[in-house]
């Protein structure tokens, strides 16, 4: 043991969602913890990420709303945006939370150091920081360094060409858009500046955008972009681009297809950043992917050094993040725990409209050997979803099918439409906690409400129905 060192129960490598909540769910628990970041507390999600990205979406359901405030007979001129405002809006609500971030490492008496983390033998971190360096010892360490945003050549950041980092400091919005890769973040980015007036263009490598969603629900995607005029091209491969002169960009693509455009968003996905950690003399392990190779505890080869969020291949999402870092604690302490499951996570789009789901889709159920029965009804014929103007949109239950032919637990929830991103706990539940569809038509769903869609697709799976 390095006795020079600084001694710590817990030492927390990466301040993003899964350092941050490791750190303060264990001083929680009692443990003297340090927690160490090179940048920001709060990481990519709040800084560079979910939360900015968020704010934005948030400015562009303002001005959609507002410009469409005459079908509820409210009169106003037409609306322009003002994004240097979105922007400081924006930075203001991540400063907010940045201070909350760092409120919390004193009142949990947290350790907190600015520096980069570099873990060596025997659970030794070297943390250099502006001025100096510090040896810090944990009886246990959590790695989280995180991830960056992945490039494809030809497209490195710089000028019109930005990755989600880039974007999220723009100060105006660009008139013509190409958005490189069509997942979820991409689409969120293609819905937003779509909204806000400009002209979007996807260009996806893959047959579709959004793959891996129910196709129902991707249809209902597909069908709203086409409304908004944002033009999909999906089975293309991007090959270069051109600048020009007045500061855009020509893209090439497919069979020799060119796009002018002012601004280029690539969305092909994030990398795991191990790059700064050291782990050579380490048992760490690191996959040729570069992910962190862990168990089902989020353990490493190293003895009690344990890796959670985007540096290990699992979904990348900051509150798998927060269940790996709660995982990990307990493990590190001895007390019972229960790995993710990781088929069973929420997940959430924030697109226009918003996309929210939990368990396999009707094709993977399927896929999996189950014999399934599925209800899908449409927000159009629900009260609430009319009132807000937002018809668009559906809910999707698969449940297995039981030996008397009717439909028994549900396996998977999906939904397409307004705020379905904050409707989804009770299908989150549903699918966790293995209920059957008799057992949740026995709870009632307030009226009007978006969730009673949810409650009367469950209840037409038990054959009887009312509005459905």
């Amino acid at each position: 043991m390095n006795v020079s060192a600084e001694q710590f129960d817990l030492v927390v490598v990466g301040g993003g969602p899964g350092g941050y909540a490791a750190a303060f769910y264990a001083a929680s628990a009692g443990m003297n913890v340090a927690l160490v970041e090179k940048d920001t507390i709060g990481g990519t999600c709040l800084n560079r990420g979910c939360i900015p990205a968020k704010a934005f979406l948030e400015s562009a359901a303002v001005f959609r709303h507002v410009a469409h405030a005459k079908d509820f007979g409210v009169e106003s001129t037409a609306p322009t945006v003002n994004f240097a405002v979105t922007q400081a809006r924006k930075q203001t609500i991540v400063n907010g939370l940045v201070k909350g971030l760092t409120g919390l490492t004193k009142s949990k008496k947290v350790t907190y150091i600015l520096g980069t983390g570099a873990l060596g033998a025997q659970r030794t971190v070297t943390v250099k920081t502006a001025d100096s360096t510090r040896t810090l010892v944990g009886a246990n360490v959590i790695l989280a360094a995180g991830s960056v945003p992945r490039t494809i050549p030809g497209f490195a950041p710089g000028g019109p060409i930005m990755t989600s980092d880039e974007v999220l400091a723009l100060d105006k919005v660009p008139s013509r858009i190409a958005v490189i890769g069509g997942g979820a973040i991409g689409c969120e980015f293609a819905s937003c500046f779509a909204d806000l007036g400009a002209s979007v263009t996807i260009l996806e490598g893959l047959p579709k955008i959004l793959p891996g969603l129910d196709p129902d629900v991707a249809n209902v995607v597909v069908r709203a972009f086409k409304k908004k005029n944002i033009d999909i091209r999906t089975g293309v491969k991007v090959t270069g681009h051109t600048p020009n002169a007045s500061g855009g960009t020509t893209v090439a693509f497919g069979d020799g297809e060119k796009l002018e455009v002012d601004a280029v968003v690539v969305s092909v996905g994030r990398r795991p950043y191990a790059d700064e950690l050291g782990l050579g003399s380490t048992k760490v392990k690191v996959s040729e992917r570069g992910f962190v190779e862990v168990d089902e505890y989020c353990r490493t080869g190293e003895p009690n050094v344990y890796a959670v969020g985007d540096l290990i291949a699992t979904a990348q999402l900051a509150h798998v993040a927060y269940a790996e870092a709660i995982v990990a604690v307990k493990h590190m302490r001895g007390e019972k725990v229960y790995p993710v499951m990781y088929d069973r996570v929420p997940w959430a789009i924030y697109c226009h409209p918003e996309v929210a789901w939990a368990g396999p889709s009707e094709e993977e159920a399927r896929a999996a050997g189950h014999d399934v029965v599925v209800a899908k009804h449409q927000f159009r014929a629900n009260s609430r979803a009319m009132i807000l103007g937002e018809p668009d949109g559906l809910v999707k239950i698969i449940a297995k099918r039981g030996r008397d032919g009717r439909a028994g637990q549900v396996l998977g929830v999906h939904m397409v439409g307004p705020w379905v991103t904050e409707q989804l706990s009770g299908g989150y539940l549903a699918v966790n906690w293995e209920a059957t569809v008799d057992e949740i038509a026995e709870f009632i769903q307030p009226h009007p409400s978006l969730t009673e869609l949810f409650g009367e697709t469950v209840l037409s799976l038990t054959g009887r129905s009312i509005n459905a």
